[in-house]
């Protein structure tokens, strides 16, 4: 019993933005995505009604900024589960007027009253603790969405949440995966957030209309008032209220000092091209050394034995390195000098053995791994790109409302490392909050080429660099680099794969001693690509929606 219930937990951790368990029935074959074409501009999220969001503010001459506000804030309401107002993200942008890639860290900062030792023994309910009310952090995307339209919109910034307002007050059909969701949470939910998701006490169905007006009240308040009202108007004093009350570090003072945040992003060169992706204090850097250790050997075909064993054992490296050195850049910055040059990769690439899987030694204590996040990406027709990552960490976060708000508040805290004590990822008062999420943006011939990113906890940074490969070195379009199967690397010991892989490069894996986890699901992942014409104007847009998930991709003619 104790191995299965182990094989099933790990089959949860695996599903994209998933909670439920698993039906009995095998995991289907991945499907191909379609590939949209566009020659003005183009949306892909999570949800059609989110992506139709985007696309409308870009018909209306807004650009991909105004867009990326609107798709937000309506996975907010179509996704509720996963993202919005009450959560935490990563954001990588492309100013194509200053020809600037930025990072826009949207998770804030740790509260600053926080004591950690309530995540730790011998504090009495200290595993509780990390799932509840003192595991919630400052909720910093409102203030990032309108720092990023102060910079850049075009659009009234009331125009840009209409659509998350209208989606909440006039309510959609939910699908089944939603409504699985729903009924997976749905007797932990408080009681004014049955009101919404149920119907006479029981949870919402597929095909059922699902209505927030508290939702749409807090995001029409949002519209007219700015991320003010999230600092220290009506919606921050509701939260500092509930906090309060409820026993969490939260306080207004936290939200008065949540600011959008702007730093460089990191990049490194992969066979001519600079991927770039968030910089500490995000932990995206492991992806780039995946694709560094990877640089060292020349691509072997794709999918075969010799291909997904070096990468599932370039992937272990990288995970020990983000478990070693991940840390706030104002307590531990991460040693990047190193972990990203050419000589170091090429220490790790000769480590590697070519028929052999090497056991993982992690340096400490793995943390949790939040799994229920979202990620879209938008361009404009002048060849802005948005490439964004939002999570509330667990499904629907805390799973804790505040009253009259229809906001669910993140569980960011869960994620934290907390043994030992002290360590550069435990929760460290008023610092930077770490975020695992790797948007990415891709430089061909020095004009941005491909923008993508993907859900999925620890396994973002491995699927990432897999539809990187998938573009470069097999010149795979967006919706194949996308649809093509997944590995990924699952502490202690596991190799998830998903249906698709060959079955003799599978056998082959068995041999060289991996343990192999078959059936997988591996992220829902959203990615587009811009070509230019003589000029270097931007004239042709494709995209692709994850098949694995329930989202579209729409472009603009």
């Amino acid at each position: 019993m104790k191995s299965r219930l182990g094989f099933i937990c790990l089959l949860l951790l695996l599903l994209p933005g998933c909670g439920p368990p698993p039906s009995d029935e095998p995991a289907p074959s991945p499907r191909t995505a379609e590939l949209v074409t566009s020659s003005r501009g183009i949306v892909s999220s999570a949800h059609p009604l989110a992506t139709a969001a985007g696309l409308e503010v870009l018909k209306e001459g807004g650009n991909a900024f105004d867009a990326a506000i609107a798709v937000a804030a309506a996975l907010n309401v179509v996704e509720p589960m996963m993202s919005g107002v009450g959560g935490y993200g990563t954001i990588l942008i492309y100013d194509a007027g200053e020809d600037r890639i930025r990072f826009l860290n949207s998770s804030g900062r740790i509260p600053q009253g926080l004591d950690s030792d309530v995540f730790r023994a011998p504090t009495p309910g200290f595993e509780e603790n990390r799932r509840g009310p003192k595991a919630i952090s400052t909720p910093c995307n409102v203030p990032a969405w309108e720092g990023m339209w102060k910079q850049y919109g075009k659009l009234d910034w009331k125009r840009l949440l209409q659509p998350a307002v209208q989606l909440a007050r006039e309510g959609f059909e939910i699908d089944a995966r939603t409504a699985q969701l729903i009924a997976y949470a749905f007797n932990e939910f408080p009681p004014q957030a049955r009101q919404f998701y149920g119907d006479q006490g029981a949870p919402l169905e597929e095909g059922q209309r699902l209505v927030q007006e508290d939702l749409a009240e807090s995001l029409q308040t949002i519209a007219e008032q700015g991320a003010d009202v999230m600092r220290e108007g009506k919606l921050a004093l509701a939260i500092d209220a509930a906090m309060k009350e409820i026993g969490s570090f939260l306080t207004l003072q936290d939200l008065k000092d949540c600011q959008a945040e702007w730093w460089e992003p990191i990049h490194i060169d992969y066979r001519g091209h600079s991927v770039y992706t968030a910089s500490p204090p995000a932990t995206a850097f492991p992806s780039l050394i995946r694709l560094g250790i990877m640089s060292r050997f020349d691509p072997p075909p794709a999918g075969s034995a010799q291909h997904l064993h070096r990468f599932a054992e370039a992937t272990k490296i990288a995970f020990h390195d983000r478990l070693a050195h991940a840390g706030d850049p104002e307590i531990s910055p991460p040693p990047l000098e190193r972990l990203l040059s050419q000589d170091y990769w090429q220490e790790r690439a000769d480590q590697i053995e070519a028929d052999r899987a090497r056991p993982f030694t992690p340096p400490g204590p793995v943390g949790e791994s939040g799994n229920n996040t979202t990620h879209f990406v938008v361009a404009d027709g002048e060849g802005n790109i948005v490439s964004a990552t939002q999570t509330l960490g667990n499904l629907f976060g805390s799973r804790i409302m505040v009253e009259g708000t229809g906001i669910w508040l993140n569980n960011s805290l869960a994620y934290c490392t907390f043994e030992p004590k002290g360590n550069p990822m435990d929760a460290h008062a008023g610092h930077h909050k770490l975020s695992g999420d790797c948007p990415t943006i891709i430089v061909r011939d020095g004009r941005p080429w491909a923008a993508l990113g993907t859900p999925g906890g620890h396994t973002i940074g491995q699927t990432v660099p897999q539809m990187v490969m998938n573009l470069i070195d097999y010149k795979m379009n967006m919706a194949e680099a996308i649809s093509a199967p997944r590995i990924s690397f699952i502490e202690p010991q596991h190799l998830a794969v998903e249906p698709g892989i060959d079955a003799e490069a599978l056998e082959s894996l068995r041999n060289y001693g991996h343990d192999l986890r078959e059936g997988a699901v591996l992220g829902n992942a959203h990615g587009l690509t811009i070509r230019y014409d003589q000029e270097g104007r931007p004239n042709a847009f494709t995209a692709a929606s994850d098949p694995r998930g329930a989202g579209s991709a729409e472009g603009w003619e």
